[in-house]
């Protein structure tokens, strides 16, 4: 389906990351946001809730984050585009809702702009740090996406992918931007509306005397319902059966929760996505995202100068990990450097999916600032001793 032109800015036009973000949900067909202000994340809903009067949409600011996962994962049972944002306090508020909304299949978007931390850190200053939380954050078994973008223009075109995915899998997917992507200021190029493909919601086709929210006739993923449409039907945090009822049983555990990690897990193939650049001879490969993959870039350019053999992948999906890639370009090379603003997160899963052939080396930042990107260069001409 294509997009609707209400809410698509077509043009090419210097925005922010933060601002992108938000053009790029409207874009996608977001009608509800809800939403508390936190630094550095403020200005995606400062951009919707000036634009949402234009198309129809509501914006509420909510009394707090907890609050606003809540709103969303309520609005999506609407039929509603839903999108909450936040950063890292904030995020951390908001995981016990996500895996709420992971239980009860809500599609929907969370932005985290990523700032130093812990606790309160460094409120307008770069970091990330929550990679992992993006992934283990909730409490149980569960599988969801996530995504990172580099630059404004991909904030903008990775929101619809992100909307998409929400809507493909029913799950909420998780945008993982940082400070510096958010407030930085580039040229997006907004395509015309017609240019846009969107992913719609996929409703039931079934009676309301026979439609059952959780059967999945065959497939990962169940139809959807709207609240409100003559539909008499249970959803719940609880293990539930395909009519929605909490059962508690080992075996309905085993069939809820299995099927809910298989349908990204069965899927990750179709959903992970990643940018690679000479990797075919590299001895040393980068693995890098959002800011830190620009500033990698220097790096990487100095450490070809040296003469290092020097390959790049990219994370745009994070989450699903490329676990079968990385495993198998391990083989082929000496060393994985990954550079990040932690003090190691993903290199972790670089390490795990490496299984002993490659050395996985971290070039850790604390945050506030981006790397000196001679660190990055150091790195790699060391890993490719």
């Amino acid at each position: 389906m294509k997009a609707d032109p209400a809410g698509v800015l077509t043009g090419a036009h210097y925005l922010d990351g933060d601002f992108a973000c938000g053009e790029g949900a409207m874009a996608a067909g977001c009608r509800f946001t809800a939403g508390y202000p936190i630094t550095p994340s403020t200005e995606v809903v400062e951009r919707i809730s000036r634009r949402f009067p234009m198309m129809g949409g509501t914006f509420i600011q909510m009394e707090d984050e907890l609050a606003s996962m809540a709103a969303i994962v309520g609005g999506s049972w609407t039929g509603s585009k839903c999108l909450t944002v936040t950063s890292g306090p904030g995020f951390s508020l908001m995981m016990e809702n996500i895996g709420l909304a992971v239980m009860m299949e809500v599609p929907c978007v969370v932005v985290n702009v990523q700032r130093g931390g812990p606790s309160t850190g460094l409120p307008t200053m770069t970091g990330q740090a929550d990679m992992m939380q993006a992934r283990w954050g909730s409490h149980g078994d569960y599988e969801l996406i996530a995504m990172s973008p580099q630059s404004p223009q991909e904030a903008f075109d990775l929101m619809i992918d992100a909307f998409n995915l929400s809507e493909q899998y029913r799950v909420p997917v998780l945008f993982m931007m940082d400070e510096c992507v958010g407030h930085m200021t580039e040229k997006v190029v907004i395509p015309p509306a017609d240019e846009i493909e969107i992913v719609v919601r996929k409703f039931t086709k079934d009676p309301p005397g026979k439609f059952l929210p959780y059967r999945v006739n065959g497939t990962y993923v169940p139809d959807f319902a709207r609240a409100g449409d003559g539909y008499r039907f249970h959803t719940t945090g609880l293990t539930h059966d395909e009519r929605g009822y909490p059962e508690m049983s080992a075996a309905c555990q085993e069939v809820c929760v299995r099927r809910l990690i298989e349908k990204i897990t069965k899927n990750a193939d179709k959903i992970v996505r990643f940018d690679e650049e000479n990797t075919d001879g590299a001895d040393v490969v980068v693995v890098c995202y959002g800011i830190t993959a620009r500033v990698a870039r220097m790096g990487i350019d100095m450490a070809r100068k040296k003469g290092v053999k020097v390959g790049v992948i990219r994370l745009i999906v994070v989450w699903p990990f490329p676990e079968k890639h990385i495993r198998e370009l391990a083989k082929k090379i000496k060393a994985f450097v990954v550079p990040e603003i932690n003090y190691g997160q993903m290199v972790l899963e670089v390490e795990r999916c490496s299984a002993g052939n490659a050395a996985a080396v971290c070039v850790p930042h604390g945050g506030g600032s981006v790397h000196d990107p001679k660190d990055i260069c150091d790195a790699i001409v060391g890993a490719a001793k």
